[in-house]
């Protein structure tokens, strides 16, 4: 029997870019939320390589793809000769700015390590997944939490209770937005690119005591800056959440997926035919339960 996994996705409600390092990455902190809608992939030994199909058919299935690369690393690193077959369920949008790339990674040297027995420490894990992408690292665990260089150092962060039974209304338009021209692109906002620190530890503070106003008040996307000069239709998806009764919305990581938050899942669900009768049919949207 293979052995099947979920895999989340993310938003950011804070994301703050703290300057570009020597190394051409930048420097960020950024308070990263679990969001469950998901993806599933299966896992089964082999006797021998690797052996990725996906039901998505532009997703590549060789060492292009997160998934296989991940396992590459596993196998590697845990000294195993045998092989692995992995089927990729791909339910989330691509090039969306919620990480699902980065969890199906994390997910996948996860559920290695269970099927082959646990040979590697969570240490080992991590130090893979810091390998594979900037967010993977968030995903080898399952609450919030505060990420700070190029968002693989993770610290994280008890439930944010307050937030249970509000809901996410998450769309994406059909298009994404490259993460390389998106902190580029940053270079023409320098209040955007060098921010100070101290912005997603404030939310995270807050959320903490229970003030999900005063949290959702301070949320901060930084590449927003670029990205919604080149692409205004993201602002007015934003626009039309917020008048239609959101407590806030913003852009997910490099974008172009817009989350924004409700007080209840009947109030997400409600606004739903009002948004597609503005923008159309076209698009991936859910109303995510919290």
């Amino acid at each position: 029997m293979p052995l099947i996994r979920r895999s989340p996705c993310k938003v950011n409600f804070v994301l703050n870019i703290l300057g570009r390092r020597s190394d051409g990455f930048h420097d960020l902190e950024t308070l990263f939320f679990p969001v469950p809608a998901f993806d599933e992939i299966s896992f089964e030994a082999a006797a021998a390589g690797i052996a990725l199909t996906c039901s998505h058919p532009d997703l590549p299935v060789d060492s292009s793809n997160l998934v296989y690369r991940a396992a590459e690393g596993f196998l590697r690193e845990a000294r195993i000769s045998s092989g692995v077959r992995i089927h990729l369920d791909k339910l989330l949008p691509l090039s969306a700015g919620i990480g699902a790339g980065s969890a199906n990674a994390a997910v996948t040297l996860l559920a290695l390590n269970e099927l082959f027995g646990g040979p590697l420490t969570p240490s080992s894990l991590d130090s893979l997944a810091a390998g594979l992408g900037s967010d993977v690292n968030f995903f080898l665990q399952e609450g919030p939490a505060l990420a700070t260089g190029r968002g693989e150092r993770i610290q994280p962060l008890p439930l944010f209770t307050c937030l249970t039974g509000h809901a996410l209304l998450m769309f994406h338009p059909g298009f994404g937005v490259p993460t390389p021209w998106a902190f580029k692109a940053l270079s023409a906002f320098p209040t955007l690119r060098d921010g100070k620190p101290g912005r997603a530890s404030a939310v995270a503070e807050r959320f903490g005591r229970g003030d999900v106003r005063g949290a959702v008040a301070l949320w901060f996307n930084a590449l927003e800056g670029p990205v919604l000069e080149k692409y205004p239709i993201l602002a007015l998806h934003q626009e039309f959440l917020l008048r239609a009764g959101a407590i806030g919305a913003r852009m997910s990581g490099s974008g172009s997926t817009t989350f924004a938050l409700f007080p209840s899942v009947a109030m997400a669900e409600a606004v739903v035919d009002g948004f597609r009768a503005e923008f159309g049919e076209a698009g991936w949207l859910r109303v995510v339960p919290l």
